[in-house]
Order: C-alpha cells, then structure tokens, then sequence
C-alpha cells in the first residue's frame, strides 16, 4: 500500500470541478480529456513541452494514436502549439491551455443566456395564468396579444407587469387599459422594480392622508386607492 508520503510527494495536478463537469460539452472525448490532463500536469510540473512518447506510456497508447489525439485537440481549440526565443536565441516550443479557459468562459455564457431565457419563458406562462386566475376566466385572443406586446415591444418585464395586476385587483378595475394606464405612469416615473412599486404606493397613501387630514382633523382618514384611469396632474 502507497504511503501518504509518497502519494504527496508525487505531486498534485490541480484542475477546476468547471472543466471537469463539461468536457463532454466542449466537444472532447474522454481520451482527448485524459491527454489534455496529461499535458497539462507536465505544464504545472514546468515542462511546457513534453515527450509524446512518455505520455504515450502513461496511457497505455500507441505513439500515433496520441498524435491524433493531440492533432483533435489543436483542431477543437482547447490547446495551441506557441513557440518563443530564449535569452539564448532559441527557439522554444510550448502548450498554451489558455483557449480551453477562454472556451469555458463561452460556455457559461451561453448556459446562463439559456438559463435566463427558459426563466422569462416560464414567467411569461404564469403571467398569462396568473391574468387568466384573476380574471376568472380564459383570455382572448386579443388579450393575449396585448400582453405579449407589453412584453415585447414596450420591454416591461413579467415582474413589472404582474404588479401592475395586483394593482388592478386591488382597485377591483379588471381592465387590460387600466393596467396599460398603471405601467405607462410607472414609466414615466421610471419606476421598474417591486421596491420602487411599494415607495411609489406608500407616498399617495401619505399624500391622501394628509388631503383628509386637511379636509377635518376630527374625521378619520378614509384612505381610497388611486385611481390610475385619471392623469394626476400634480405629479406632472
């Protein structure tokens, strides 16, 4: 049995779970993966350029099998060949594994574009259930197309818009002009977020206690929702 000594004195080749979760995904093969690690353990060793024959040990492979090998991963982009002068004048050859990182970053960028599309796509199906459920009933048509418009011609988002839901709910006002009415205020004041929303709701309550306080202090403050089919000209 192998001492741990002699386990760490072997050295260690230290590669990022990232790689190793989507190799697969970058167009390699299990044997082309097990040659870039070959290579890149001599690179963490300090020799950039090392026998092919050596490696072709390691894997238990013929000599020209690894050079196909390493000839798929120049062509796949995950390794180039570099070469550079020394002090001395002369001309020496290396790996560079940079493109492999470079090809990674890609892929998450890719991943997580994706990612955000399958998450708009499922909150613009629950916006429509969600209208559908408040509504109670099906959508038209019509309906359906006018949302989609706010969504993609007037880029509000699904959060903005199922706000601007829950405002016509609650003002009991089921009415697809009321919340085109609420959004185009919202935008106007460039308000976007759910937060924005609250402060925006927390200052015409204030505003219309303190009109009913005015109004008779002996009274209590009857507080009414806004009402967002009229213009409120003093917020202009």
């Amino acid at each position: 049995m192998i001492s741990l000594r002699d386990y760490l004195k072997s050295g260690q080749t230290t590669l990022s779970n990232l790689l190793i979760e989507n190799y697969r995904k970058l167009g390699l093969t299990n044997d082309e993966f097990i040659l870039w690690i070959q290579l890149y353990k001599y690179h963490e060793l300090g020799n950039d350029f090392p026998d092919l024959t050596t490696i072709a040990v390691n894997m238990d492979c013929k000599q020209q099998d690894i050079y196909y090998l390493l000839n798929q991963l120049v062509e796949k982009q995950v390794i180039t060949i570099e070469s550079e002068k020394n002090s001395q004048g002369i001309r020496n050859d290396f790996y560079d594994f940079s493109a492999v990182f470079n090809k990674l970053e890609t892929l998450q960028k890719q991943q997580k574009k994706q990612a955000e599309e399958i998450n708009h796509e499922q909150k613009v199906q629950s916006l429509y259930q969600m209208f559908e459920k408040e509504f109670g009933r099906a959508l038209s048509p019509i309906e359906y197309q006018r949302i989609g418009q706010w969504i993609e011609e007037d880029e509000y988002s699904p959060d903005l818009i199922q706000l601007a839901l829950k405002e016509a709910v609650l003002n009991q006002a089921y009415s697809l002009n009321y919340i085109d009415r609420v959004l185009l205020s919202w935008e106007r004041k460039n308000i976007t977020t759910e937060q924005q929303v609250e402060e925006e709701q927390k200052r015409r309550k204030r505003k219309m206690l303190n009109k009913e306080t005015t109004r008779s202090e002996k009274e209590l403050p009857n507080v009414s929702l806004h009402n967002w089919l009229e213009e409120d000209n003093n917020d202009q």
